[in-house]
C-alpha cells in the first residue's frame, strides 16, 4: 500500500509495483522507455518531477494507460 502525500512518492512506487509484477529490472524498464536506468530509479524513489512525455513512455513499456499510473494521486 502506497502511503505519502507527495505524488511524487506514490507514481514513484506504483512504477516501481508495476515493474516488478512484470519481472524487470530498472535497467529493462528504462531500455524499454528509452531512458536511463538512473533517471527510472530516481523515479522510483520519488526524486524525480516526471514530465508528461516521460510518464507516457513509462506507460507504454509498463503495458498500462497513461490514467492508471497516476490513479490516487490528487
Amino acid at each position: 500500500m502506497i502511503m505519502s502525500d507527495d505524488p511524487r512518492e506514490v507514481f514513484g512506487q506504483r512504477v516501481r509495483l508495476l515493474r516488478e509484477k512484470a519481472k524487470l529490472s530498472q535497467e529493462g524498464l528504462a531500455a524499454l522507455c528509452g531512458l536511463h536506468r538512473n533517471y527510472v530509479g530516481g523515479i522510483e524513489r520519488g526524486e524525480r518531477n516526471v514530465g508528461l512525455l516521460n510518464i507516457v513512455l513509462l506507460s507504454r513499456g509498463l503495458g498500462v494507460k497513461v490514467s492508471y499510473l497516476l490513479e490516487g494521486i490528487d
